[in-house]
Parts: structure tokens; sequence; C-alpha cells
């Protein structure tokens, strides 16, 4: 056995200072503008949060805390009223990210403290010096150089240089290299420099060589009081003159070892983590990559799971697969395969099926290797596999569909998706990792119980131990299944699940593998036609500033901007003033310079450049392009699509239209069937609000956002100008997606009170949508959650958050969540239905894409007619609203000539 060291390590306590790491975080990351979805900006916290992880795996600490500044003013404060006097007022995008900080360390079971009247640095200095005494090493961590004097034998600092990720460490020998000083002498030559930071004054004529050299010569600031008559010349005449104020400086600038804490360092201990609790505040945060790093990286401070699966695993030869499928018990079965999956397509190498074993018994699993499988054993293994009496559990099952689906195997009979119910009960998440939810709803850990009791080890190397992982989590799959619909029961979710959710697996895996046809030389030209328009708008650019400059410099745009060309100074910014689109659009209105706008069409033409050459990537050797539909993603229920994202080709204008004309028909059917629901969230919203007006005006005849802005203004519908009718088009649009005053003007650019004014005359007309919306936001509140048509849920816990911006943020969801959500319950029924009404009346023709609200087809010879009637009537007839459903449907050999 190798031998150990009986000596256990020194106890490590890591101190962090939050203000200075929130602040540097979010100026590190301002221009990244991070925000949720909802528009809560998290610079500061994602900065901070990932900071935090990576320490804490890098140093593994035993003890931690974070300290954090206070409002109330400091003895600092008493001491120097202009102390700090200087500091900006905290950015507006800021606010509110400290207590997120807060809310994250408390989810991690991370101490953080503070107390009125000392700051953060004063805290930590306590805190090191009790640690230190204790016989313990500490660590620090800050922006603020005043923490230079805390280091020493025991204490060592990580100073944050540019950013949050790049850091030095400094011991006493570092601090003396850098500085040629001491931590100890720190303070004294702080206090001959000054700190304009913290608005303590400098003397006049002396810098921070000439502070540093007399601190090195006399060794003190003490003794070069006593001493002072030396210093020879002009700064000696200085610093004889402002001495009182060095002094006080000096009183300032050391840190207090002595602030009366309630804490004793030997609990300053990571506590467990509440895996719900983490996932919850990640998933608000959107956090998905800090998530997975966090639990890669660190995992919990205690062991999270004492129990694995025990399972009985058989691996079926030849000859073998038909004799133990025959035997089975009719319970439901648990699958799991390995494989590779992708867009439209996948593989399946092998399967694990797992059942429940004897009473109180490990459970019964087999494994079987696809590639070796005899055509016998194939035909027993598909016979059971498409046997739609037998029940069976899957996790994420599209992927695997369809790799049996290339093996000419078929699955029926799926009862649960893990991942798709999980889906349903927190719809917030954004991804649903099967080990995660066995710990989380089974308390297990994802692995294999050894025989003789004890814990068998994860699996570090599959391909080891491949029968054993397989049927591990085909047996988790199977017993997850049952907690999870037992989740979902008392909340509504089973119906949606068996009804809306597992239908539909199979028919977005359809859609995978049709693709949509996609003609590359036409999107080769266009390609190049977006490289030669860049190309120009590069061109053009340097022709008008008279010299060459990387466009997609901000650096080199802000010097010709605002230095060579002078124009008008835009919105300050940590590394200058903003080049952004909305900047550049606002000089092009402001000013006669031509280059606000080349450097607009640049940046569009790039991003149609790059577009093109992503879908022409795309393509394959079929000649036709797979995107993956994502049915677990948007927490509103409407599928998402990616590689490529097929949702997100602009269709407003004339380029993106271009994109769309490289979408064709394929060989062998004569066109392409758009159908679109017009106009569904309004109809949805007047459906639930039950507004008689907002009804009557879908019922007048008239175009509906005429006909509303007819009511709003009193007029009649004729007399409606485009001006009028755009105003209450985004009124209509925005109060079904929680649009606030504000946002109202920045859409209609008026100013806010008019847009304010504007909302009062359209509830005066539309009071049944006001009182509506109050009503849904005050349910919410009480409930928790918003809900559907169909009864999918949204739980909304800031509801009730002393965090006004995610208060706000809240009930902004909970305004447009019900609709949005019904939106995709409704086109979900419509897809199913209309899969099930083309097969029952033998159709060739086959659904290609569901994009927002449209479906696309591909049309079989002479089958339009009858296709055009039964798609419309079936998506009219998903959901019987009180004002109907309307579909529109265009034809032709593109899909931008198909529009409508």
């Amino acid at each position: 056995m190798p031998k150990t060291d009986p000596t256990p390590a020194r106890p490590c306590l890591l101190l962090l200072d939050g203000h200075s790491l929130a602040y540097r975080a979010f100026y590190a990351l301002k221009d990244a503008n991070l925000t949720t979805t909802d528009g809560q900006h998290t610079e500061a916290v994602y900065g901070f949060t990932s900071m935090l992880i990576n320490v804490l795996r890098d140093e593994k600490p035993t003890h931690v805390a974070v300290c954090f500044d206070r409002s109330e003013p400091t003895f600092r404060h008493e001491s120097y009223e202009l102390y700090k006097a200087n500091r900006q007022e905290t950015p507006d995008d800021f606010r509110g990210q400290v207590s997120l900080i807060f809310e994250v360390l408390d989810a991690l079971r991370v101490p953080h403290l503070s107390l009125a009247g000392y700051e953060a640095d004063d805290l930590i200095a306590t805190l090191a010096h009790q640690a230190s005494e204790q016989g313990m090493t500490v660590l620090i961590v800050t922006g603020d150089r005043d923490a230079l004097q805390l280091v020493d034998d025991r204490v060592t600092l990580l100073m944050t240089r540019r950013g949050i990720s790049d850091m030095t460490r400094f011991d006493p020998e570092a601090v003396v290299e850098k500085y040629t000083l001491t931590p100890k002498q720190y303070p004294d030559f702080a206090a001959l420099r000054g700190d304009p930071s913290d608005n303590l004054p400098s003397i006049p004529g002396v810098g921070e060589k000439t502070a540093a050299k007399w601190v090195r010569e006399f060794g003190s600031l003490d003794a070069l009081v006593d001493r002072v008559d030396e210093v020879k010349g002009k700064v000696g005449d200085k610093l004889r003159e402002y001495l009182g104020q060095v002094m006080h400086n000096r009183q300032l600038t050391e840190l207090r070892r002595d602030v009366p804490l309630d804490v004793e360092v030997s609990g300053l201990t990571m506590g467990q983590w509440d895996r719900d609790e983490i996932h919850k505040l990640f998933d608000t945060l959107q956090f998905r990559v800090l998530r997975d790093r966090l639990y890669q990286s660190i995992g919990t401070a205690e062991p999270e799971a004492d129990e694995g699966f025990s399972v009985e695993v058989t691996t079926l030869g030849s000859g073998q697969v038909a004799q133990w499928f025959a035997a089975l018990p009719r319970a439901r079965a648990g699958l799991a395969v390995k494989g590779a999956f992708g867009s439209g397509t996948g593989r399946v190498d092998s399967l694990a099926v797992a059942v429940p074993g004897d009473a109180g018994g490990p459970a019964r699993a087999a494994y079987l290797d696809l590639t070796t499988l005899t055509p016998e054993d194939e035909r027993a293994l598909g016979a059971w596999l498409a046997d739609e009496s037998v029940p069976k559990a899957m996790h994420d099952a599209k992927g695997p569909l369809l790799g049996l689906w290339a093996h000419g195997l078929d699955m029926r009979g799926l009862t649960c998706d893990t991942a798709l119910a999980a889906y349903l009960a927190m719809p917030g998440q954004r991804s649903f990792p099967l080990d995660d939810l066995a710990l989380r709803y089974l308390h297990r850990e994802l692995r294999a119980e050894s025989d003789d009791g004890g814990q068998a080890a994860l699996f570090d190397d599959p391909a080891d131990n491949q029968a054993e992982e397989l049927a591990v989590r085909a047996d988790a799959v199977r017993e997850l299944a049952d907690a999870l619909e037992a989740h979902l029961e008392p909340r509504g979710g089973t119906k949606l699940l068996r009804e809306v959710e597992l239908p539909l697996v199979r028919v977005i895996a359809e859609l995978e593998r049709a693709g949509i046809a996609a003609d590359r030389d036409y999107f080769m030209g266009l390609e190049a036609e977006f490289g030669a328009a860049v190309k120009q708008a590069v061109e053009e650019a340097h022709r008008v500033v008279g010299e060459q400059f990387n466009l997609g410099s901000p650096k080199q745009l802000q010097e010709i901007l605002f230095v060579k060309l002078g124009l008008p100074k835009t919105k300050r910014i940590k590394t200058g003033y903003t080049t952004d689109a909305d900047a550049l659009a606002q000089l092009a209105t402001q000013t006669d310079n031509e280059l606000p706008t080349i450097l607009l069409r640049h940046r569009d033409q790039t991003r149609l450049k790059v577009t093109v050459e992503g879908l022409i990537k795309e393509i394959g050797d079929d000649r036709r392009i797979h995107t993956t539909f994502n049915q677990i993603v948007a927490a509103t229920g409407r599928l998402s699509s990616e590689k490529p994202n097929l949702q997100n080709i602009p269709i407003r204008t004339a380029e993106g239209r271009r994109i769309r004309q490289g979408f064709v028909v394929g060989e062998g059917y004569e066109c392409l069937l758009t159908a679109d629901y017009s106009q569904i969230e309004l109809r949805i919203m007047a459906h639930l609000s039950r507004d008689a007006s907002l009804i009557a005006a879908f019922e007048s005849g008239h175009d509906f956002h005429q006909a509303t802005a007819a009511r709003v203004f009193d007029l009649p519908p004729e007399q409606v100008g485009g001006e009028l009718r755009a105003r209450i088009k985004a009124m209509n649009y925005g109060l079904a997606y929680g649009l606030s005053d504000f946002g109202l003007s920045g859409q209609l650019n008026i100013p806010v009170a008019e847009a304010r004014a504007l909302k009062e005359e359209y509830f005066e007309e539309f009071g049944g949508v006001r009182d509506y919306l109050a009503a849904i936001v005050a349910q919410a509140r009480h409930d928790g959650y918003t809900e559907t048509i169909l009864g999918r849920r949204r739980y909304l816990p800031d509801l009730t958050s002393d965090n006004r911006q995610r208060r706000e943020m809240a009930e902004r969801m909970a305004l447009n969540a019900p609709i949005q959500g019904s939106a995709a319950d409704i086109i979900k029924v419509a897809m199913l239905q209309v899969g099930t009404a083309m097969k029952d009346a033998g159709l060739r023709s086959r659904m290609l894409l569901q994009v927002h609200d449209e479906l696309v087809f591909e049309v079989a010879s002479g089958e339009l007619d009858a296709l055009r009637d039964l798609v419309t009537g079936q998506m009219c007839a998903a959901y019987p609203l009180s004002v109907p459903l309307s579909v529109s449907t265009g034809t032709g050999g593109t899909w931008e000539t198909a529009g409508h």
C-alpha cells in the first residue's frame, strides 16, 4: 500500500472581496451585454460566479467567506468627509446584481458577511488575522491593492489584473519584487502616493516612484516624518507642506484587524448544496454552462447519494434474444442506447433493456450489441420494440428513435420520456442530464452497486464496461419515469406529456429525417454576393475616412468616429464610446457623414454572409438540410431549431427573403406549401381576456389592427392611417409580450409619457384586456405559476422577490407566458392532428418544418388541393377559441415563393 502522510493538510481560509470582484466582473463583461431572455443584466453575477467556481476548484480551501461593503458611512467617512466622494453613481445595469450574488452564495452555502461602519477590507483583515493566529493559511482574492498590507508568511493575495480571470499571486517575496517594498511598508507608500479611487489626495509633484523611494530609503513613514528635513528640493518642501495630509491618509489606508464580528473563523465552511435550489437559481439566471462547470469542477461538500443501482446484466449472444424477451414481464421497461445522433440522422450501436427483478431483488437487464445481431435476433428485437402494448421509457428518445430507424427498427409503446417529463416539471431549466435527475428524484448515483454491498466506481471510461453502464441507465430511466409521473400528476402535467409531448417526438423525428431541400449553387452564389458587398463596404469606409482600418475593431472605430471625424459622442462605456448598432443608427441620423451608414451595411452583409456560409456547411449528401428541433429548451413550450437555426432566418427583410429562396422543393415533389396561423397570440389574448371589444374587432371583417385603432381613436376604420395603425399594432403585440411604457416608447420612438397615455387610451376601450392582465399577474403571484390553455405551467418564484428588477421581470413573464405558451400548445396539437390526418388519408406529401406559427410541407404530385384543405382544417380545429383560429397558406417552388 502507498505510504500516507499522517499529518493532515493545514486548514486554508479563502476570503473574497465581494463588491470589488463584482464591479470588476461587471466592467470586464459589460461589452458582452449579458442578459437573460427576460432582460435581467447578469454581467457582475456571471463573472463573480465564474471566478468563485474557478478559485474553489483550484485552491480547494477548507473554509471560505465573502465580505461585502455596506451602504452606511464607515468610520473613514466620519474621519474624512470627502472619503470616496468622487465615486461615480452605481450604473443602472449593475443595480440588483449584488443581491443576485447573495442568492448564488446562499445556494452554494458559501458564508457572506458585512458590518455597518466597516468596509469589506476591514472584515477581511480581521478574519485573516484571526485565522493566521489559529494556524490556518489564508488566501485573499480582491482587486484592491490596499490588501497587499495583509500579506505575510501565512497570508497570500490573489490580485485581479484584467477582468476577473487574470490574477497575480502575491506572497511577501512577490510584493517586494513588484513594488520594491515589503507588505508592511505598503500602507506608508499608499499614504504618500494618495489614492484617487478613494479620493485621498496626493502630494503635488510626488508620484509613485518618489513615494516608494522615500519609504525604501527611510524604512517607514514614521522614520520619514522624524527625518523629514533631510528630504531636499521642491519635493521636500511639498512633503513638509502636506505632511499632515499624508498622516491622515495613513490612518485611512490602515486596515482594521479588530472588527467586532459575531462569527468564528472555524464556522466559515461551505455547507451541503441543495441541487433543486441551485438548478432553480441557475435556470433563472440562465447559467447552464456555469452550472455544468460547477458540478464537474468541485462537486458538493458532501456525497449526494449513498446508493447506486442494483442490476443483473445479461449480454445476449446469438440466438438468445427471442428467448430473453419472451420471458419479460409486462411491466414498463427502461431503454438506454449508445450511438451517435445528429441532425436528422442517428446510429444506435448498442442497447440495454431493464425491467423489475424479483421482489426485493436487483433489476433484470439485457445488453445487445446491434452490430453483431443475426437476422433472427434482429427480428426478435424489432418485434418487441414495435409492440405498442409493451410500455417503454427512454431518456430524450428522439435521437435514439432516429438511430433505430437507421437500423430498420421502430419503437412503439413509449409511455414516458424522462427528459420531456423533467422539462414539464421544470420548464425553466435548460438541460436535463440523466445523472442529475437520478440524484434529484431518486437520490441515487448513476452507477452500479458492487456485489459486496459497497459502492462501485463511477464510469470513467464507458468502453471498459459498456454493458453495465447502459444497464444502469436503462434501470434509472425505468424508475425515474415513475417518479416523474408521480411528480407531474398533481400538477396536471401527465396529460400534457402523454397526449402532446410524447406523440410529438415521432412527428419531430420524421421532420428531422425528411429535412428540406437546399439549392447549393444558389447559396454559393448568394454567399459570393454578400461577400462582395462586405468587401465593397470596407472599400467605401476606407475611402470616406481616407485610410485603412479594421471595421470590426471597436477601438479603431472609436478613434475614427470620435477623434478623426469628430462625430457626436455616443453612450460612454468602459472601453470608450459605444459603436453598437443603435449608436451607429443614431449617428447616421444626427450627421451627414456616410460612415455610420456604411458600417451598418457592412455589419448586415457580414451577418448575412455568415448565415449563408453556415447553411452551406449543413447541406447533406442528399442535398437537404436537416435541422435539429429542440423540444425541451424554451420555457414557453415553443420548439427551437439548431444546426442550423432555421427559425432565425430573417423574413421581413429583402435579404432574408433571398435566403429563403434557396430552400426548394425536393426531387419527386410538386411544390412547397406553407400554412401559418394569423395573429394567433392576439386571438388567444381575446379568448383569455373575454374582452367584448377585442372580440368584436376580430369579427368586424376589417384589418384587425385597423379595427382596434379605430376603436381606440374613435374613427371610422377607413380613416385610420398608417401611423395610427402602426401604433396600435405595437400595442396589440406588445401587451401580449408584457411591453412596458418604456419599451413601447422605444418601439414607436415617442416619449415615455406619450406611450403611457397611449396605453391608457387603449385600456379605456379594451378594459377586459386590462383586467385580464392585472388578474393573471395576481393569480400567478398567489399560485407561484402561470398556466396555458392545456395546463402547461411556468413557475415564477421571483413574483415575490425583494429584488424589484427581478420581480418586474417575473411580472412580464406572467403576462406573456400564458399567451406564448398557449400558442406553442396549439401549434403542437396542430402538428399531431395534421400528421395523423395525412397518414389516414394515405397522402405521400410530408411535413418538413415548424417555424414559430408556420408549418412547411413538401407536396406530392396531384395532392395540393387535398393537402391544403386537410392542413387548413386541422390547424383551425386544433383548439376551440372564442375567436376562431385563422390559417393563411401559400405555395411555390421555394420557401420564399410559398410565403403568403
